[in-house]
């Protein structure tokens, strides 16, 4: 079988999600409306690999869809994105469901359901036949992506980690990644610190490429031995939801395309930051012409702090 060349494969996680706009979180025994409400695929890896293929790169996925109803609109929604399938699993267990609350400042609550949905085995994933420039993984198929892990360090490919919370997954393969781009929740929960300053310096310690995402308050970056800040894109927030899982697509594209440094922290903040300007997770991921045209007004030099 012929090699298939992609800039991203993503492996991990696939889910359905629900998003309920609501003014408040619903109190015990009390009810609310929501003001919208949208549907759409989700998920860590599977966001980033959809957030690759608008940005004008090539994506694939790796990861798991029940044979349900939830399964066949995610898989539909891979191909109408242009995101390489091949290595998706179709089972009999219940494909992941998400349901996300959006208050109006744009932050969310998010209840995940998965049953028993058992992890991946690495015999039920061929992945000889892709040569990908970047990997990543988001920790929720861990078994799998150690063997991607291999693969890549046999084969001189970078790869990145979402660490987007502390588990059984993200903790192990955080060591063995190139890239670690981790949420204020994984630092915190590997430190036991609430200061994001010391949590980043604490953690930057484990990993050599090492980058804290803060929201609306930038990020902060651990490289080569050199350490620095970006400040986020200046908009005021519709829904913060996939804006992590942009940041990482974007980044790993970058890295794909042989960015510099500070082109590629720009590159991924000014993309994430465009997906909070609407509602929904994919839904809201900026397309190539957009994010082109919005680098043509930023200037690195308004976002850099050190």
């Amino acid at each position: 079988m012929a090699m298939k060349p992609v800039e991203v494969l993503a492996v991990g996680h696939s889910c359905y999600d629900l998003s309920f706009f609501v003014e408040k979180d619903p109190h015990s025994d009390e009810k609310t409306m929501a003001s919208d409400l949208v549907l759409c695929g989700g998920g860590p890896a599977a966001n980033a690999a959809v957030a690759v293929s608008r940005l004008g790169g090539s994506a694939a996925f790796c990861g798991y869809v029940g044979c349900d109803l939830f399964g066949e609109l995610i898989h539909r929604e891979f191909r109408d994105e242009g995101v390489d399938t091949a290595l998706l699993v179709k089972k009999m267990y219940p494909t992941p469901v998400a349901c996300c609350l959006v208050k109006p400042d744009g932050q969310r609550a998010v209840v995940n359901y998965r049953k028993r949905t058992p992890p991946l085995n690495p015999a039920e994933v061929d992945f000889s036949f892709y040569h990908p420039q970047v990997l990543l993984f988001d920790g929720h198929e861990p078994a799998v992506s150690l063997e991607f892990i291999k693969f890549a360090k046999e084969r001189g490919i970078v790869t990145v980690l979402d660490g987007g919370s502390l588990h059984e997954g993200t903790l192990l393969l955080a060591p063995q990644v190139d890239y670690v781009v981790a949420s204020e929740k994984f630092t915190r929960e590997l430190t036991s610190k609430n200061d994001p300053q010391a949590t980043f310096e604490e953690a930057s310690k484990l990993y050599p490429h090492f980058i804290v995402t803060l929201g609306e308050k930038g990020l902060l970056w651990s490289c080569r031995g050199q350490k620095g800040m970006m400040k986020s894109l200046p908009i005021i927030p519709v829904d913060t939801n996939g804006a992590g899982d942009v940041f990482h697509g974007a980044f790993c594209l970058g890295l794909a395309r042989g960015m510099d440094w500070d082109s590629l922290l720009l590159f991924a903040t000014v993309s994430a930051g465009l997906s909070c300007t609407r509602k929904g997770a994919r839904t809201s991921f900026p397309k190539k012409e957009e994010l082109e045209a919005k680098l043509k007004e930023v200037k690195l030099e308004d976002l850099l702090s050190f």
